[in-house]
């Protein structure tokens, strides 16, 4: 197992491993593997679409081990509990709008003393701009209809200056009748109006019509 492109994100014949932040629990059933002292995370790219797009070669997307991040749309903590990992010593204020998944959420938090979950809706980021502090980098996996303005106004409100912001989008939630490579061009273009896009990527084969968006705060 060797270090990734990606800080505290390791490498093993294309499989992704973070390094356990509480040793012993899985968190969704992956697979614990301890090697040098360490117990390392398996990291599923079908379960994560963070993990496909570090397979499909995104560059580093700006979680370091102090980072501070906003997560919307945090579900169970799948992909929130490797983030977890690599900010060790940062903090993920997890943003999730269901009640029944938010109680697995913050169970994980329990066990994760760098989760803050908050029960919230990420549409309206006036109801917890109290609770979260300005970030390093913002991650959004909603898939809404108006996924890509609640992207923006989040990332404008909470992203520091040169922060970095990830942008997951699922085609079919946008608009099931026009093709994927159409919808994906119009968000591209929504994003270039108030960010600096760094990079894109289709998600197949792990993740069917999604592709992310790396994009950074230009505010000077």
């Amino acid at each position: 197992m060797k270090a990734g492109r990606h800080p505290g994100v390791f490498e093993d014949n294309r499989r992704l491993y973070t390094q356990n932040l509480a040793p012993g629990i899985a968190v969704y059933g992956e697979p614990l593997v301890k090697e040098g002292g360490k117990e390392f995370r398996e990291w599923n790219p079908f379960r994560s679409k963070l993990a496909s797009s570090i397979l499909k070669g995104i560059p580093p997307v700006g979680i370091n081990r102090d980072s501070i991040v906003l997560y919307l749309g945090a579900a169970t903590g799948t992909t929130v509990s490797h983030v977890s990992d690599i900010c060790s010593e940062g903090i993920v204020f997890a943003v999730e709008f269901s009640p029944e998944v938010f109680t697995e959420l913050f169970l994980l938090a329990k066990r994760r003393p760098n989760i803050v979950p908050i029960l919230a809706d990420a549409a309206h980021p006036e109801a917890y701009y109290h609770r979260v502090a300005a970030a390093d980098v913002v991650y959004q996996d909603i898939a809404q209809r108006n996924q890509v303005e609640i992207f923006v106004k989040n990332a404008t409100l909470f992203l520091k200056r040169r922060g970095k912001a990830i942008l997951c989008v699922k085609s079919r939630s946008i608009d099931v009748a026009q093709q994927p490579a159409k919808v994906f061009g119009e968000v591209r273009e929504a994003l270039t109006s108030n960010f600096r896009l760094l990079d894109y990527k289709t998600l197949a084969p792990f993740q069917k019509d999604h592709a992310v968006f790396l994009v950074e705060n230009r505010k000077l």
